[in-house]
C-alpha cells in the first residue's frame, strides 16, 4: 500500500496480499490461488497492476453484489484437552449413563439401548461436575412423576438437520406427543416449504444423544405407537 499510495507505483501486485488473493478467487471463481496462477494474472494486468489491485480490494470487501469466495470452507479446529466426564444414574427403568463436558450434557443413554454411548469420546473418565448434578436432579424430579421446571445445560453435536429436529423435540410439552409426520411438516414450514420426510425425522430422533431430557420418547408413529 505504501508503494501504491505514497510512491504512486503503477504496477504493484503483491502475492502476499490476502485481499488480492480473495478478490481473484471471487472474480474468477478459483478455489485457490497458487503462485503460478497469480503470475498469470500479474502478466495479464501489467503494466496496470495497481489499478487491478484497487478493484480486487473492492471486490474482496463486498463492493460487488453476488460475488462469493470460492475458497474451501475450513473445518473448525477441535478444542484440545476437552475432557468428558461420566457417571451412572439408577432409574426405575434401569441404569443410565450420563456424560458431559465443560459446555453441557453430551449424552444420556439407557444401558444396552441402540446407539449406546455413540457420542462418547475416548477421552472420558468417571467423575462429577455441576451439570451432571443438575441432570441427576432433573431425572429425580422426572421419575417422581413431576415436570422439571429447569433444563440442564446441553451440548448437542450433530448435523444441522439433526440439531433442528432435536430443537423441535425440546418444544414438545410435558405429557404430550407428536408424530414424526407432524415434526416433518413443522420443519418444512421452518425451511420455507422445502419437503422433509418423516423417515429422515425418525433417523434424527433415533440418534438423539441426550435421551429423556431431550424428549425423543414423546414422538410416536402415525398409529400412535
Amino acid at each position: 500500500m505504501i508503494l501504491l499510495f505514497c510512491m504512486q507505483r503503477p504496477n504493484i501486485f503483491s502475492y502476499d496480499d490476502l485481499a488480492i488473493q480473495r478478490g481473484l478467487r471471487m472474480v474468477y471463481h478459483h478455489r485457490k490461488i497458487d503462485r503460478k496462477l497469480f503470475e498469470k494474472y500479474r502478466r495479464r494486468f501489467s503494466p496496470y497492476c495497481s489499478v487491478a489491485s484497487l478493484y480486487l480490494w473492492a471486490a474482496a470487501g463486498g463492493a460487488v453484489p453476488g460475488l462469493k469466495d470460492y475458497a474451501p470452507a475450513q473445518k473448525p479446529k477441535r478444542k484440545m484437552n476437552v475432557m468428558t466426564y461420566t457417571m451412572h444414574y439408577d432409574s426405575p427403568l434401569g441404569k443410565i449413563l450420563l456424560a458431559a463436558d465443560e459446555e453441557g450434557m453430551t449424552g444420556v443413554w439407557f444401558e444396552a439401548q441402540k446407539y449406546f454411548a455413540a457420542k462418547l469420546p475416548p477421552e472420558n473418565e468417571e467423575g462429577t461436575m455441576p451439570v451432571l448434578g443438575d441432570a441427576c436432579r432433573w431425572l429425580d424430579v422426572y421419575f417422581s412423576g413431576r415436570e422439571p421446571d429447569f433444563t440442564p445445560k446441553l451440548h448437542l453435536t450433530g448435523s444441522d438437520f439433526r440439531q433442528a429436529v432435536w430443537a423441535l423435540l425440546l418444544q414438545i410439552p410435558y405429557g404430550q406427543t407428536r408424530t414424526y409426520g407432524a415434526l416433518a411438516k413443522q420443519l418444512a414450514e421452518i425451511n420455507g416449504g422445502k419437503r422433509v420426510s418423516a423417515q429422515a425425522v425418525g433417523g434424527a430422533v433415533g440418534h438423539n444423544p441426550v435421551s429423556i431430557i431431550v424428549p425423543c420418547h414423546r414422538v410416536v408413529g402415525s398409529d400412535g405407537t
